[in-house]
């Protein structure tokens, strides 16, 4: 009787344990973090391109739980169900069992098949173009180990001239972007495959030597992001960074046209063999 009680108090002493230190540990969330859990870890959606990744990784981690909780629940349930008696009686145990063999062979297969469909479906609404040919147009070189932008705005009349910017890894380059505007991005390397990634717009496209690639995005959210590699590419991969600053159009304009002014010569690409069709655009 006494070992029941100890035992029991021993349990109410863990879970009395277990409740301080959850709410301990939500205390010392933020709210911005909290928010962030919510969206399963991903940070807040800054373009329009958002939503078929942000749905897509939803949709992923929800299927995952749940068959997590069917899995884990069968091998309790068979745990306990087939577990060997006290009084020494074993249950049947079925072997070659057809149907369960078919079950567990066509499920795995028709999950993947589920998801193979909406990945194609987020890919393509990612990589859709605009109808209209975007008014500002980006053309990034990814060179080891940093990035050079080309804004394209010679026939803008906003602007009017066409501006560069070549980083360094000790000069990181900063990308300035208009609000609420298209833009059209293309993408080329100088030497190895490196991957062009805002984090904040659910969204990276490889850059490879010989190949240009393009995407369209629009920024939805004000401020300052962090761009990165996300290729392995060499040994200062990880210092192939770069900031990303969503102005309104206005300021974006003018900052465009500073950075003009300053008459810094367009980066230069190195001639590479053709490894696949380019993408026009």
């Amino acid at each position: 009787m006494a070992s029941n009680s100890s035992s029991s108090a021993a349990r109410r002493a863990v879970g009395l344990t277990a409740a301080i230190a959850g709410a301990l540990a939500l205390s010392g969330c933020s709210q911005e973090t909290l928010e962030q859990w919510g969206r399963w870890g991903l940070p807040e959606a800054a373009s329009d391109r958002a939503p078929f990744i942000g749905n897509l990784w939803n949709g992923a981690w929800i299927a995952s739980m749940v068959i997590g909780v069917i899995v884990w629940g069968l091998i309790f349930w068979t745990l306990i169900r087939y577990r060997r008696r006290h009084d020494g009686h074993v249950p049947r145990q079925t072997k070659y069992n057809l149907p369960m063999e078919i079950m567990y062979t066509l499920v795995p297969f028709l999950i993947i098949g589920v998801l193979f469909f909406f990945t194609v479906q987020a890919q393509n609404g990612v990589l859709a173009k605009e109808e209209q040919q975007p008014v500002h147009k980006i053309d990034v070189i990814g060179q080891k180990w940093s990035w050079s932008f080309s804004y394209l705005e010679a026939d803008n009349p906003a602007i009017g001239a066409d501006a560069h910017t070549i980083g360094t890894m000790e000069n990181l380059p900063t990308l300035y972007l208009p609000l609420n505007k298209p833009v059209r991005f293309k993408l080329d390397s100088a030497d190895v495959i490196h991957s062009f990634w805002v984090p904040d717009f659910y969204f990276k496209l490889d850059v490879i030597p010989g190949r240009t690639n393009s995407f369209d995005v629009t920024p939805t959210k004000p401020g300052r992001f962090l761009g990165k590699c996300a290729e392995l590419c060499g040994t200062y991969h990880a210092a192939m960074v770069f900031n990303v600053e969503v102005l309104p159009e206005a300021e974006y304009n003018k900052k465009v046209k500073e950075i003009a002014a300053l008459g810094g010569a367009k980066p230069k690409m190195p001639a590479f063999p053709a490894t696949g069709p380019k993408q026009e655009g």
